[in-house]
């Protein structure tokens, strides 16, 4: 029996296991040229084929229509309901959009179809329904060939539907160890598809995997936290087999270089999360930036941004690609702002660390970043448990202060660089957190190792960095959490949203306000844009969930924030 939560807003129109047809055949787009890989290799400015636009990751459109001088005009051009109203259902997906037809899962994941050609409404095609039974997070679908590729969380699966009829053609479950989901978008190759394993935090062991597009099946599968014996073993000295559990969560879409056929993710934490004790050393390879071999799934490379972790410090967020000069000198760069509250440059054909600068405003668990080696100053190599920078003994004892708070920083949410002017544009949060460990958690089948608490409001600001000279340049604080992430354009606008339904463009030159509107709702998922017949639209999905609604736990005046999950569409 289905819970009464998936009654909501859109509930008439739900379906089990099954694509129900909305419109006709001649509605639906038959016919539209397959995604074939050429076409994701050259972004096409007036759509938007892949979860982060393109395979560099960094979320820029070409398009200039919306600019710095009308986007103060940008109105609700129409919306569409994604799901219901209960406080567990929230979209974290990116819209996909392929010549007016939009692609969107909802925490469900049902995959939606949207004919938005006319500017002025968005009808739903058809809705493929993969018979979920709980909601959990998904970040949205890939496109390849005729396919939609879509994942649901809670069970583990892969599915690609006919972009077409709505129809389900392959369907394959890939989970093998219970706790382990599947939320990062998948990531579309050539002949391949990419897919992270996530639930770290459940006292799992991640993976990455890849899949023939054409069939599903499986080509290699990548396991983060190695085995006794394996390279990286050696940094997990407990007695208890924590590998089996280490975590390593990837849930964030990896991005893909096709000159060298690596693709670039990021790994979580170790788990138990708070509880560094029961996983004593550095913990390979969670923590992590990781360049893999696309065609065989080995590691090439990694650099590990946190070590022992304890604070939850997961750098899952995106591995942003930058061809260009640093400090005067060409180079392929890689480029990741991390939960930790650092922005990290690397060499992305070696993974040779550059430089590291804060874009937190408030950073204490730390001194700061060795410049030749990428470590924290306060790591001690002597030791096979951190305390960093801050007083803490062990065991039970409360680490107090930690900031940025355990969600970050930057987290899921996206950066965004800029190519108008050839800034990186990061939205995070600022706060610190109470950190109380658990060293009993793992016996009760609880691999949080621990608990926190925030005793200050949650904040966010837009941090701005040069990724060619690896400077912080400047920041805009804001009043409420950010769960939403950042849209580049090249009409030298920057869009992000806040928890508080609040959604905004500024000058990328000066982080100068030029327009924002709050319908009411918050935002866990980041804007895009695309353009139909010439006109261009911003979109962005809403829906908070249980975590997101908790960073507004101090912020009282937001007690009564009503939740829709809702596609919004916004247009000149």
């Amino acid at each position: 029996m289905k819970s009464i939560a998936r009654v909501g807003l859109a509930g008439q129109l739900r379906a089990s296991v099954a694509a129900v047809v909305l419109m006709g055949t001649a509605a639906s787009g038959a016919g539209a040229a397959d995604v074939t890989f050429e076409r994701l290799l050259n972004p096409e400015p007036q759509n938007w084929l892949m979860n982060h636009h393109d395979y560099s990751s960094q979320r820029y459109s070409a398009l200039n229509t919306i600019n710095r001088e009308n986007v103060k005009n940008l109105k609700l051009a129409f919306s569409v309901a994604l799901g219901g109203t209960s406080a567990n259902e929230y979209v974290e997906a990116t819209p996909l959009v392929d010549d007016g037809f939009m692609y969107i899962t909802d925490v469900w994941g049902v995959v939606y179809k949207i004919d938005v050609r006319s500017g002025e409404n968005g009808r739903i095609v058809w809705k493929m329904d993969p018979g979920q039974e709980k909601p959990d997070r998904n970040r949205g679908v890939a496109l390849w060939g005729n396919l939609v590729i879509s994942v649901t969380g809670l069970d583990g699966r892969v599915i690609a539907t006919d972009r077409e009829t709505g129809k389900i053609v392959w369907d394959k479950k890939l989970l093998d160890q219970q706790g382990l989901e599947i939320t990062a978008a998948p990531l579309a190759l050539k002949d391949s598809i990419i897919i992270g394993a996530s639930g770290g935090d459940n006292g799992t062991r991640n993976w990455l995997a890849s899949l023939d597009a054409k069939t599903g099946e499986l080509q290699w599968k990548t396991f983060i936290v190695p085995a006794p014996g394996e390279p990286g073993s050696e940094t997990w000295k407990d007695k208890v087999n924590a590998w089996q559990t280490g975590g390593g969560a990837l849930y964030v879409t990896g991005s893909y270089d096709p000159a060298t056929n690596l693709t670039y993710w990021g790994t979580g934490n170790p788990s138990p999360r708070y509880d560094s004790a029961y996983r004593p050393g550095d913990n390979l390879f969670t923590d992590s930036s990781v360049a893999f071999n696309a065609q065989t799934g080995k590691m090439v490379w990694y650099f590990q941004h946190t070590q022992n972790d304890n604070r939850d410090y997961d750098s899952a967020g995106p591995q942003i690609i930058i061809d260009g000069k640093f400090n005067g000198e060409d180079r392929k760069l890689l480029v990741h702002a991390n939960r930790n509250g650092f922005h990290y440059t690397l060499d992305r054909y070696n993974g040779q660390f550059l430089k590291a600068v804060p874009y937190s405003a408030k950073i204490t668990w730390t001194k700061g970043i060795d410049p030749k080696t990428g470590r924290a100053v306060d790591y001690d190599p002597n030791k096979d448990v951190q305390s960093f920078a801050i007083d803490w003994k062990g065991g039970t004892d409360v680490l107090k202060g930690a900031c940025p708070d355990v969600h970050g920083g930057t987290n899921f949410w996206p950066p965004a660089f800029s190519q108008n002017s050839k800034l990186l544009y990061i939205a995070g949060n600022e706060g610190c957190a109470n950190i109380t460990p658990d060293p009993t958690a793992h016996v009760k089948g609880k691999f949080g190792g621990g608990n926190y608490v925030n005793e200050e409001r949650i904040t966010s600001s837009l941090a701005v960095v040069d990724p060619a000279t690896g400077e912080f340049k400047m920041r805009k604080a804001m009043p409420y959490a950010n769960h939403s992430g950042v849209l580049a354009t090249a009409g030298g606008i920057v869009v992000t949203a806040l928890l508080d339904g609040t959604i905004a463009a500024y000058d990328d030159r000066n982080l100068d306000e030029l327009w924002k509107i709050n319908l009411g709702v918050g935002y866990v998922a980041p804007p895009m844009t695309y353009s139909v017949n010439g006109k261009q639209y911003i979109a962005i999905a809403s829906g908070i969930g249980p975590v997101a609604r908790a960073k507004l736990a101090r912020s009282p005046e937001m007690k009564t924030l009503s939740n829709a999950t809702m596609l919004f569409v916004f247009g000149l």
